[in-house]
This record gives C-alpha cells, structure tokens and sequence, in this order.
C-alpha cells in the first residue's frame, strides 16, 4: 500500500509525503518548500528517495533544490518542463510509467495550467495526484494553455475508477464550491457537499482527498455535458469544449 501524508504549505498548497510500505521507499510530491516537508519526513521516521514533480511552477518546486541537496533523492518530473526545472534526474511524459518502490504509476500529459503539465495515477492503490490540472471542485487557472487543450486533459481523468482518490494541490475547495452553485445551482449532490464543505472549513479541516465519483455529480469543470449546467448558461447545444470555455471563463472572473 501507499502511506500518504498531506503536508499544508505557503497560503493553501498541500505537497505529499508517500511512502511505499513494501520497500520503504518515500516520495515527496511537488515540494513547494523544504524545512516543513524535512521536519515531517524526519518526525515519521521516513528518508526521502525520490521527488516526484508535475509542473514547473515556483510553488510545487521551491523546495526541490534544498530537499535534493540534503537527502540525495532522485527528481522525476515532466520532460517538457526540462529548460524550466533544474535537477532533474528522470523526465516523463505522457504515456509513460514511473516506479517508485514496488509500485507503478501512469503519467498523464495534462496541458492547460501549464504547456509542461502531467499527473500520476497510482493504478493499483487507486490515488492520482494531479498537481493544478484537477482540484477538488475546480480545475487549474490557464496560465500558459487554452479551454481547448485543458479540457481535452481533463477528460483523461473520467474515465478511471470512481474510487480513485484525488490528491491536489491546493486548498481551493470552498470558494470553487459557491461558484459551482453560480453555474450548477440545482444540483442536489452538489448542494449537499457544499454544507460539508463549509463544516469542514469552519473547523480547518482539509477538503481534499476527494472521490473522483464526488467529483464526476459535483464539479462542473468535469460535466460541460450537463443538461442542468447547459440550460444555466443558455448553451444546450453548445459542444462540450465550448461549454467548458464559458465556465472556466466565468470562474476566472468569480
């Protein structure tokens, strides 16, 4: 199995703490910074081997240098983020596997918040960590791609098992749920999880894992295909991309 441990840093990111419990081997997943992440390795009793990373931005790699330096870890990440991402010492792409201890995980081409993006999917303990492609509710600011191309990714995702658990990598969860009720305000099944997500908050509880079939009745970004969502925005015959432009366009300006 794989033990993950969530780590809150900087504003509302979460990097991860894996640990392969055949092998012992241990992950961290996009260390934003280094001293809380080493404090909780060495509080578990855990030596980091491998650092696992999904984009190139500042707040999933600031930590790399210093966590690389101080425990020798070998860095896997994407290839097409090689001219932005220094120590890299594996570079994947979509289509790929990696191995990390005993286990295996798909690797996902997911362009839209980033032209470099790609996810993990750990197929047999089903958990993907999707960096800022997928959030709990939402889905990743186009920083460098299009609706287009972020769409495409994110239909990559519907089809894994429903039990998969979501890892991302952000505390987002609250806001992305009021403005889900903005495009989706029918939806009973989101109704529902918006009141837990609210107590949950109240109480600085983390919202994330989440349930990919959570996700499936209750994100928008993953249902441009809805009938509710489509009568809301006036675009029952739009196709699915152009619906999930029209939502991504609105969260933007949220």
């Amino acid at each position: 199995m794989l033990d993950v441990r969530q780590i809150p840093i900087l504003s509302d990111n979460y990097s991860y703490l894996i640990k392969d419990t055949d092998t012992g081997a241990v992950a961290v997943i996009d260390p934003g910074v280094s001293d809380v992440i080493l404090e909780k390795a060495d509080e578990l009793g855990w030596t980091i081997t491998d650092i696992i990373l999904t984009h190139h931005h500042d707040d999933h790699i600031g930590g790399l240098a210093d966590i690389k330096h101080k425990t020798n870890a070998k860095v896997t990440g994407p290839q097409r983020d090689h001219h932005r991402i220094d120590g890299m010492d594996f570079m994947v792409d979509g289509g790929d596997s990696i191995q990390f201890g005993s286990k295996t995980a798909k690797v996902f081409y997911v362009p839209g918040h980033t032209l470099g993006h790609i996810a993990y999917w750990f197929e047999n303990e089903d958990i993907l960590f999707p960096g800022d492609s997928l959030f709990s509710l939402g889905c990743g600011r186009l920083f460098e791609g299009t609706p287009e191309m972020m769409w495409q990714s994110l239909q990559q995702y519907l089809p894994l098992p429903e039990q998969t658990l979501i890892y991302s990598a952000h505390e987002y969860t609250l806001s992305n749920a009021e403005f889900s009720l903005t495009v989706d305000p029918d939806n009973s099944d989101l109704k529902k999880r918006v009141e837990k997500i609210k107590s949950l908050r109240k109480d600085d509880q983390p919202t994330v894992p989440s349930l990919l079939s959570e996700e499936l009745k209750t994100n928008p970004f993953l249902r441009p295909n809805d009938a509710g969502i489509r009568e809301t925005l006036n675009m029952l015959s739009a196709t699915d991309a152009d619906v999930f432009k029209e939502i991504r366009k609105r969260k933007d300006n949220f």
